[in-house]
């Protein structure tokens, strides 16, 4: 006893100084994260008046998890192998029909998965665990059938079991740790913190372990209550830890320093974990510290709060600022008063007038410079915010943002481009789904009752058939399912897609097995002991349609009867008819003829429909840039004929105004020419008349 006390406390150290070491190694990671969160959820700003900001983090976080993770998840169950076996199809129809029960009857799968998704894009990792969870119900004790005397003992309330389910617990990512290792392969133990309450460590424990568990701690989400006191979210810390080396989950107290529980591999899943591989964004191979995705951003984030800043600045001077003459007291109404079609009475309207009115009296600030600032802001954010897109790999075409100009085919090719990242992480999110439903399908084919798991997965509605093979199907899910069924989730059942999707697959369905029994069919006519290799071909391909499982059975059951039939005639031997055989090869020689040559004449007729659409299309853009030049080539001419025009009258008004000025000095000049003919000729008269006076004696 001395000594495994001894081994327990030196096992407790050992755990102490793996959970230390998580600790310091992921300390830097946890404040990263921290602040992560609270940029996200905006807590720095404390007042209305704090600075403007341009949260693009909670901007793109709600556009990755929706793309995604948008809807429940649909599980498909198959066998590992696609061999003609009825017993692991009946197997595999009734896991997938409980699995679905469980995640669309019971919330916690959808919560716990879209809050790992939150932390993935947030933090940088997010984290789930499943556990079985019986519920057990207390029923009296009815009569003895026996005719004994009851006892008292007996009378007491018995206990059965009500309904059991696996549910899959969101762990927060402060309260899940593993060994410190470069990769998961060499995670050798992980754990997760759970609080429990007074009451809770009592029913967990047992009385007496239960009393004695220091209530040592709170959730970090319950540390805010600032106003209650503390022992209303005081807690016991429970390390639930499970360590794969010893194949054993340990329940530890780091207050009480020992553990309070001790459990044998309590789920027997594959990999003994409870929880699949954590939902990681960008790792390295030589840590498992997550780089949360805002790191590789967050410089081009704080230019966009600069920007967004300077942008409400420029908004808030974007205001009529000016000064008024003193003088004229109406004009301060001018703006406060004054509305559509308004006279504001000024008493010295003359001193008014007199001082070049409005443009005298009003000197207002000029708005242009800030307008210019604030458009350059305007168009800076533009292009941080294009830097962020790529740098995530949100593009345009993600966004459902895109030019009317462009084409369906030059959008669906910028799609793919654009959706490169976003179906690597859409691929991660339906990997860890499928992981945590492996391990949902593993605890319900282990621990669940047989009746359960009957009754979740609706068996009764099964066909006749497929109802004599239930027990043994029953009996393979108990035998390590994981080895014979391969349980998987598309990455696209996660997105939301158009509802007429399932319509659309089962029509592509009908329609590929139209047309192959329709070959297949005079085939069979003609020789029918190829029916059993047709229906196994046509099997083959109705199973690659999810919506094909339901006639799965149907084709299997047709199969053996055609078998059976088959081997009925063949204890009456017939020989065979050589000219008939012979027949029968032509025949089935020129079909085959017939559908090659359909099929290359089909293959001909595409490739010649796409040249020619090739061809449109080239003609097309060579016609549009052909009218382009020319469009640009008219512009050019009418410009050049505006300009010549211009020119023209510019010189015809220059020309009138010459001769004008020309005719108005001629004039003058004749005028004065006149003027001073006229002096002359009066002078030469005076002078004559003078002389004529001085030669009369």
């Amino acid at each position: 006893m001395a000594e495994q006390t001894e081994q327990t406390g030196a096992d407790v150290q050992v755990w102490l100084s793996h959970v230390s070491a998580y600790e310091r190694e992921f300390k830097k990671w946890e404040g990263r994260s921290q602040k992560i969160v609270e940029r996200y959820r905006d807590e720095k700003r404390k007042t209305a008046d704090s600075l403007a900001k341009f949260n693009i983090l909670w901007s793109n976080v709600q556009t990755l998890v929706p793309a995604t993770f948008a809807r429940l998840p649909q599980p498909d169950v198959s066998r590992r192998f696609k061999d003609n076996d009825p017993v692991g199809r009946v197997a595999s129809l009734i896991i997938e029909r409980a699995l679905e029960f469980e995640i669309q009857n019971y919330p916690d799968y959808r919560q716990s998965l879209k809050a790992t998704v939150y932390d993935r894009f947030l933090g940088g990792r997010g984290t789930a665990w499943a556990r079985y969870e019986p519920h057990i119900r207390a029923v009296e004790q009815g009569e003895p059938m026996d005719g004994l005397t009851v006892t008292e003992d007996i009378d007491e309330p018995q206990e059965e079991l009500d309904y059991e389910c696996a549910p899959v617990d969101y762990v927060h990512w402060r309260d899940f740790g593993h060994t410190v290792a470069r990769t998961w392969e060499e995670v050798t133990g992980v754990w997760r913190k759970v609080y429990m309450t007074r009451d809770a460590c009592i029913e967990r424990f047992g009385e007496e372990l239960g009393k004695k568990i220091p209530l040592d701690s709170r959730p970090e989400d319950m540390k805010k209550g600032e106003t209650l006191t503390n022992d209303q979210y005081a807690r016991a810390l429970i390390y639930e830890i499970w360590d794969k080396e010893t194949k054993k989950a340990l329940w530890l107290s780091k207050s009480l320093g020992k553990f309070v529980d001790e459990k044998d591999d309590p789920l027997g899943v594959e990999g003994f974990f409870p929880c699949p591989r954590p939902l990681f964004a960008t790792l390295t191979n030589d840590s498992l510290v997550p780089v949360p995705d805002f790191t590789l951003y967050q410089d081009q984030a704080n230019e966009l709060d600069t920007l967004a800043e300077r942008i409400s600045g420029l908004i808030n001077a974007l205001k009529v600022r000016g000064v008024y003459n003193a003088e004229f007291n109406e004009l301060q109404r001018l703006f406060t008063e004054g509305e559509n079609n308004t006279l504001i009475p000024i008493k010295n309207f003359a001193a008014f007038a007199e001082k070049q009115g409005l443009k005298g009296a009003i000197d207002l600030v000029d708005l242009t410079p800030i307008a210019a600032a604030l458009l350059a802001a305007y168009q800076a954010m533009e292009q941080v915010k294009q830097q962020i897109y790529d740098i995530t790999g949100l593009a345009d075409i993600v966004r459902g943002q895109s030019e009317a100009s462009e084409t369906a085919t030059a959008q669906q090719i910028k799609g793919q481009y654009a959706s490169m990242r976003l179906n690597s992480m859409k691929q991660e999110v339906a990997q860890f789904a499928t992981e945590v439903l492996q391990l949902k399908a593993q605890i319900m084919c282990g621990k669940f009752d047989p009746e359960t798991l009957l009754k979740i997965s609706a068996a009764d509605q099964l066909s006749d058939v497929d109802k004599e093979m239930v027990p043994q199907a029953l009996e393979m899910l108990k035998n390590n399912p994981m080895r014979s069924f391969r349980i998987e989730i598309a990455a696209d059942s996660l997105v939301q897609m158009d509802e007429a999707q399932e319509k659309q697959d089962r029509m592509e369905m009908l329609t590929a097995i139209g047309g192959y029994l329709e070959k297949a069919l005079p085939i069979v006519q003609g020789a029918p002991e190829v029916a059993p290799m047709v229906l196994e071909l046509m099997k083959f391909a109705v199973t690659a349609f999810k919506v094909g499982k339901g006639v799965e059975g149907m084709i299997d059951e047709t199969m053996d009867k055609v078998k059976a039939g088959i081997e009925a005639k063949a204890g009456q031997p017939k020989p065979p008819d050589p000219e008939m055989m012979k027949v029968q090869a032509q025949q089935q020689l020129e079909q085959a003829k017939i559908q090659a040559k359909a099929q290359t004449d089909q293959m001909t007729l595409q490739a010649n429909q796409q040249m020619e659409q090739m061809r449109l299309q080239a003609e097309q853009a060579a016609e549009q840039q052909r009218m382009q030049f020319e469009s640009a080539l008219e512009q050019q001419r009418l410009e050049a004929e505006g300009r010549a025009t211009q020119m023209q009258a510019m010189f015809d008004q220059q020309f009138m105004r010459w001769k004008a000025e020309l005719e108005a000095a001629t004039k003058i000049e004749v005028a004065n020419i006149s003027a001073k003919a006229k002096v002359d000729n009066a002078a030469t008269q005076a002078a004559t008349r003078e002389v004529s006076q001085e030669v009369k004696p």
